[in-house]
């Protein structure tokens, strides 16, 4: 079974030393950020990444500033690292879309808890995605409209995938091409655009759940 991947983001190396051995020990893989720059980069470069603990007070990008790029374009469970454990910070984090939010200094056993759960839980519910007579089986990558499975190219499937994670969340061109194809994808916007084009043709009855929102890009939605 492939490893659960882990970006450790922390400006203090032997903070980010201490949780990476720890949690490579505990069976996962772990990447490392010392900024938050350097975290969005990562982001963006690796999608198989599957959870990010993310410290608050960070050159370049705070926490902040990284959780609310990685929320307009993504769910993936986020965990803050803090000095600051008051009240009102820990809703300010549960607020702007943090999953989590553990108070420094924090023992290992206990960040290792919190993140079995949330991985535990993250997997669980992204199995399968089901719109409609649409279902798309994560384990299998495949496409079914009804009974009938329908074949779609890797690209086909990572866009799709993509629209379902974020459903009803308008997604611009250029995030589209960043998520999909890559961080420095150098194309033109008509490679996403042939891709919608087989995608809905590919839905059949379904193709209007990805819709065009003029002058911003696609939102894949049910909402009449």
């Amino acid at each position: 079974m492939e490893k659960e991947h882990i970006l450790v983001v922390d400006d203090d190396e032997s903070i980010r030393s201490m949780l990476k051995d720890n949690l490579v020990r505990s069976g996962y893989r772990v990447s490392e950020a010392a900024d938050g720059e350097q975290a969005i980069n990562l982001f963006y470069e690796d999608r198989s990444i599957q959870l990010i603990l993310l410290d608050v007070m960070m050159p370049k990008m705070d926490g902040w500033e990284v959780l609310d790029e990685i929320r307009e374009v993504s769910d993936i469970p986020v965990i803050m690292l803090t000095a600051n454990g008051k009240e009102a910070d820990q809703l300010k984090g549960f607020h702007r879309g943090a999953d989590d939010y553990l108070p420094k200094p924090v023992s290992i056993m206990l960040i290792l808890a919190h993140v079995q759960a949330i991985l535990k839980r993250s997997v669980d519910q992204r199995t399968v995605y089901q719109f409609g007579d649409v279902r798309i089986e994560v384990e299998e990558r495949a496409l079914y409209v009804g009974d009938e499975e329908k074949s779609l190219t890797p690209k086909e499937y990572e866009l799709l995938l993509f629209f379902a994670q974020n459903e009803n969340i308008i997604l611009s061109r250029e995030t589209l091409l960043n998520r999909v194809w890559g961080y420095s994808y150098l194309g033109d916007t008509r490679t996403l655009d042939t891709h919608v084009k087989q995608l809905r043709k590919k839905l059949g009855d379904e193709h209007n759940f990805i819709r065009t929102v003029h002058g911003h890009g696609y939102q894949f939605t049910t909402r009449q």
